[in-house]
């Protein structure tokens, strides 16, 4: 869904999801949840809400996800080194 508000830069539930493996309804409940988020900004047409991504928003959603993603993989990389420090001194 992301992809296509980035790709068409705004749509509708019923425009999205006929390009979604999904029906309307739930197309229309991840719309609301993105609106909660911001991520999204709401415009009423007619009997219809017109959703645009938030690019500003998008880009710091986008950039936290890759601190938290940055953040775990050095874990792993610790966890990984003491694990083969380990595995050394048992030989």
């Amino acid at each position: 869904m992301l992809d296509l508000l980035l790709a068409d830069g705004q749509g509708t539930a019923t425009s999205l999801s006929e390009r979604l493996p999904v029906t309307r309804q739930a197309v229309a409940k991840h719309l609301v949840v993105l609106d909660n988020v911001g991520l999204v900004t709401v415009t009423p047409v007619g009997r219809e809400r017109l959703y645009r991504l938030d690019g500003a928003q998008f880009g710091r959603a986008v950039a936290q996800l890759k601190a938290v993603g940055d953040t775990w993989d050095a874990r792993l990389r610790r966890i990984k080194s003491i694990a083969e420090t380990i595995e050394k001194r048992r030989r």
